[in-house]
């Protein structure tokens, strides 16, 4: 029943109770009853409906005391909701769990603590506790005490007096006295484990069960956002770990074996040179000192490429504007680029993209022979394009194979956009330039 239904019966009820008792007073007592016995019976009759009408309205008043309470309770828990999906900070998300259940409890001091497999605290977030005040207390509790029963028992505490527990070991000093405790542990599926506790309820009132399964509620969504953190932890060391990868796999493909194609020129001179053929020799130094060249350059470029990648403090716009204009100047090619302001993506995916755009012009410089390249980045409809295209030789994507030196790096590039969900297409032909496009889904 709604409360606003509530309110209608609250007021409907003794209107009829004064309906039906009247008719009954009618029918049932004797009109000729003296007229004091009958003023008596009608004061007996509106003290029981005004009796009643309080116990109606008092009624009322506490289920809508009740309903306001799980109104604002699950806009926290959805508040703490939307902040576990958000880009906050892990302490800045248990900060805000613990701070919404206090406020919603109605408890002057809240804390939360967040251990690993060895027993050390990862996380302490106090609330109702000063800057000040929390340095002066000291190190935060390693559960030793009453609060050992619930960070390292699993176990729920609803005290009405800390000190009567037998676990109480007193509190440090400086520390806040605290009287009443209400504690629950937090079950995460990660490697860690914590728990949430409240103490002294506003206007010195005892916690209730309601309190109790208020704050399990909090801390469910205190376990979401550990575990939350923690796969995001395990995600970015993946990537990490796939990126050096792809990084070794480049440096096989190109710096390593240019450095086999030194090799080669070096003997190949060294037999010319004990045969006294001199002009053959001097052929294969020429190719080695060009080879050379390549090799120097292609460290360079490695270099500016690793350093130049995302970076949380700067936009991708600026990101990716810097390094066009550097590989301008370093390659002698024309290059305009245009990124749309609109352009946000996960770390992720702006690793990749940046990724991209680096070894496609790498590949422009090394083999286009182009004298310009457009770059573009930009939302249409909700995806993300990223465009490439020089005015380059070109290439017929049906002729397999290499030349003496490594050409494209199109499976890396299409490896790196196969890893955040998009797609990499190549559009070439022999005189018509190369287009290289990467889309990403919205």
């Amino acid at each position: 029943m709604t409360l606003r239904r509530l309110k209608f019966v609250a007021m409907a009820v003794p209107i009829v109770a004064v309906i039906v008792l009247e008719v009954a007073r009618s029918a049932v007592v004797p009109q000729a009853l003296p007229w004091p016995a009958r003023l008596l019976l009608d004061a007996i009759a509106v003290a029981a409906i005004v009796l009643f009408s309080l116990f109606i309205f008092r009624f009322v008043a506490r289920t809508q005391k009740q309903l306001e309470r799980q109104n604002d309770e699950l806009l926290a828990l959805h508040s703490a909701a939307l902040d576990v999906s958000s880009e906050l900070s892990l302490d800045a998300v248990l900060r805000k769990v613990v701070e919404r259940a206090r406020t919603l409890v109605g408890a002057r001091y809240g804390a939360l603590s967040v251990i690993d497999r060895q027993g050390r605290i990862q996380q302490f977030i106090t609330s109702g506790v000063s800057d000040e005040e929390r340095a002066a207390i000291g190190p935060p509790p390693v559960g030793h005490g009453v609060l050992g029963v619930v960070l390292m028992e699993g176990q729920h505490l609803r005290l009405d007096n800390v000190a009567s527990h037998p676990r109480s070991a007193g509190f440090p000093p400086n520390h806040p006295m605290m009287r009443t405790l209400l504690a629950v542990p937090i079950f995460c599926s990660s490697p860690f484990r914590g728990n949430l506790y409240l103490s002294e309820k506003n206007e010195r009132e005892q916690f209730a069960e309601g309190d109790e399964r208020t704050l399990e509620r909090f801390a469910l969504q205190a376990a979401v956002a550990i575990d939350n953190a923690y796969l995001h932890a395990q995600a970015a060391d993946l990537a990490v770990a796939a990126e050096r990868i792809r990084i070794s796999r480049e440096m096989h493909d190109g710096l390593a074996q240019v450095l086999g194609y030194v090799n080669t020129k070096v003997q190949a001179a060294e037999a010319y040179m004990k045969r006294g053929k001199t002009d053959e020799a001097t052929e294969q130094l020429r190719e080695l000192a060009i080879a050379s060249r390549q090799a120097y350059g292609e460290v360079r470029q490695g270099i500016v490429d690793l350093r130049t990648l995302p970076d949380p403090d700067r936009p991708i716009q600026d990101v990716l504007r810097d390094y066009v204009d550097h590989w301008k100047d370093q390659s002698g090619i024309d290059a305009t680029i245009t990124v749309s302001e609109d352009v946000k993506v996960r770390p992720v995916v702006e690793l990749q993209l940046v990724r991209i755009i680096q070894e496609a012009l790498a590949n422009v410089r090394k083999h286009a022979q182009a004298k310009s390249v457009r770059v573009e980045v930009t939302r249409v409809d909700g995806a993300l394009h990223a465009t490439i295209a020089d005015d380059g030789a070109g290439f017929d994507p049906a002729v397999k194979g290499r030349t003496d030196f490594p050409r494209f790096g199109l499976s890396t590039m299409r490896e790196r956009a196969d890893s955040v969900g998009g797609s990499l297409t190549i559009d070439t032909a022999p005189g018509k330039g190369t287009t290289v496009r990467f889309v990403l889904p919205s």
